[in-house]
């Protein structure tokens, strides 16, 4: 049977993700959503999803973007035209890009089952075709990459009528509010123009996360996190009194919450 038949057969699915909640929390929606596709392996790194896919030629894989080892991107290069690939996802814009240069679709993790059942219908639409060159998307993410601009070294932030030069490590945390953007260091509160979801994609590379749609955090100044009696999920900072709280989407974030 060629490729072009798959849409006939039960679809063979490889999952790749160094999370192992993820990894079950996305073969378990599998299971209910796409009851008849049948995951042949799961992969916890880049290597182990190469190999898997090279002995097992899966029709589809969904390959979380960072693993150790090999990441998501470098698994896909090999892939040529044999498999359709999902890509699995914390942070959107590796995602995007690859879908609009034409491989199959992405998903952010934590995955909703309404996005996930959207990802699998054109999964099987596109099953009917022999899946993209999966080699040239990577490509043109990579250029695309390789012009990505830098994260700033400092930030013009303004108090009152006052404008603040803010060196980039300095800051502790980014906080939304309504038309601004809270900036927070040890000395100074700011406000900045620039959106949190703009920063969010521009300082991941800079050592930031997004903890909450209304929160970006300096890794390195966070000291703890703990779940209280509401099960809601909160940030201690390092030398700050500030608590932050944690969004369920960003709790993966968190291994062994």
């Amino acid at each position: 049977m060629n490729r072009s038949d798959n849409s006939e057969k039960a679809p063979r699915v490889l999952i790749a993700d160094d999370e192992p909640l993820l990894r079950a929390e996305l073969r378990e929606s599998l299971a209910l959503l796409w009851p008849e596709a049948k995951i042949i392996a799961e992969a916890a790194d880049g290597f182990e999803a190469l190999r898997m896919a090279r002995e097992m030629a899966p029709d589809v894989a969904f390959l979380d973007i960072r693993m150790p080892g090999l990441n998501g991107l470098d698994v896909a290069k090999t892939f040529a035209q044999r498999t359709h690939v999902v890509f699995v996802t914390a942070f959107q814009e590796h995602a995007i890009a690859a879908f609009e240069e034409g491989a199959l679709d992405y998903v952010v993790k934590p995955s909703t089952p309404a996005r996930l059942a959207r990802t699998i219908a054109r999964v099987r639409e596109r099953m009917r075709t022999p899946p993209p060159d999966i080699s040239r998307v990577m490509q043109k993410i990579q250029e695309n990459q390789q012009h990505k601009t830098a994260p700033p070294a400092w930030l013009q932030a303004a108090v009152g009528n006052t404008i603040h030069f803010i060196d980039l490590s300095d800051v502790i945390y980014f906080c939304a509010e309504l038309k601004y953007t809270r900036v927070v260091t040890d000395t100074i509160e700011a406000h900045i123009r620039t959106p949190l979801k703009e920063l969010a994609s521009m300082l991941e590379e800079a050592g930031f996360w997004q903890i909450h749609r209304g929160y970006l955090v300096a890794v390195k100044r966070i000291a703890s996190v703990n779940r209280d009696v509401n099960d809601a999920v909160w940030l201690s900072l390092r030398e700050h009194s500030a608590r932050l709280p944690v969004s369920q989407r960003y709790q993966f974030r968190f291994r062994g919450m």
